[in-house]
């Protein structure tokens, strides 16, 4: 067992996979000799050389487009797009293109290839480099949509997402990158479509994804330990596919709902969730769910607005605290 940065897991679980598999290569801005942007991919480069480690032009459509083509004869591809804003940029490749190629073939193109990105805020970037977009792509038929919260899972996850014979986003949150967690010795395999329940509770269900999850945790921490409220905290870990036994099991036994969603309010991914709850365990809810988000602004840069806009501990509980009647 050993103690890495998210950072530092999101190498090893590269190299796991490309160790594994000669198939697997990797491609994007600065992602060699550089390590990345955010020095995520530093000694990849060293260890599998250039013809499975490529630096790219500053061409978010060139990237997919390659990786697409690779995936279609072959090869596993893993891309990187810089920041997660950038998939504006390619949208055609990730909503219209390498989704859609196995069902327009009947099944006879496979495109497995994972887009690995930097997704979030809280790095005063502003509004162009610090927006979460995962709700942009689980809207998406043909995709699967995956964003690790702990080190652990991100290499879990990112075997899973490269095994996997569909393309895979893999949402990195660039404000969990220094953060630290334990993890297993040898080859760590995650299954998709799978949450955690990470505290268990039974007054209140308290969903999160990525980087709202530590955020719930430790507002579900002092909601018990200064109001006495007990709070179950689930980590979606992968929005497509959704993991809807867990979370339905979850407020079947503590029958309150509160999601909590660094997504811009209006379309957020917790709306689908709410809504599965309203449409499969209405009758296990003792009154409304409420979603904990960021409003539907553009993210401010400046460090005190950003932080005022995004879902923090202290809202989580007292919103918790003030829905419950406590």
């Amino acid at each position: 067992m050993a103690e890495l940065t998210y950072r530092d897991a999101v190498a090893r679980g590269i190299a796991q996979e490309m160790t594994r598999d000669p198939d697997v290569v990797f491609l994007g801005e600065d992602v060699g000799k550089a390590g990345g942007v955010f020095k995520a991919t530093v000694g990849l480069y060293e260890q599998f050389g250039p013809l499975r480690v490529r630096d790219t032009p500053i061409s978010e459509q060139a990237i997919l487009g390659a990786a697409m083509g690779a995936a279609m004869t072959g090869l596993k591809p893993i891309a990187e797009i810089m920041f997660s804003d950038f998939f504006a940029v390619c949208f055609d490749y990730i909503a219209n293109e390498f989704p859609k190629s196995r069902y327009m073939s009947n099944g006879q193109t496979k495109c497995p290839l994972v887009v690995r990105t930097g997704n979030g805020a809280g790095s005063r970037f502003g509004a162009q480099h610090s927006q979460s977009v995962e709700n942009w792509c689980m809207m998406i038929p043909g995709l699967k949509v995956v964003a690790p919260s702990t080190p652990r899972d991100v290499i879990g996850l990112m075997a899973a997402a490269v095994r996997d014979p569909d393309p895979v986003i893999f949402f990195e949150h660039k404000s969990l990158y220094a953060t630290k967690g334990e993890v297993p010795d040898g080859e760590i395999v995650d299954t998709l479509g799978t949450a955690k329940i990470v505290r268990p509770g039974k007054d209140a269900t308290i969903i999160a994804l990525a980087l709202m999850v530590p955020r719930a945790n430790e507002a579900a921490n002092r909601l018990k330990a200064e109001h006495g409220i007990d709070c179950e905290v689930v980590d979606v870990r992968s929005l497509v596919p959704l993991d809807t036994q867990t979370i339905l099991g979850s407020v079947a036994k503590t029958n309150r709902l509160f999601t909590v969603e660094e997504n811009p309010r209006l379309c957020g991914w917790g709306a689908e969730i709410v809504s599965i709850v309203a449409d499969e365990a209405f009758y296990d809810l003792d009154g409304p769910p409420v979603r904990i988000t960021t409003p539907h602004i553009p993210l401010p840069a400046a460090d005190i607005l950003e932080d005022i806009v995004l879902p923090t501990p202290d809202r989580i509980v007292e919103t918790v605290k003030r829905s419950l009647g406590s």
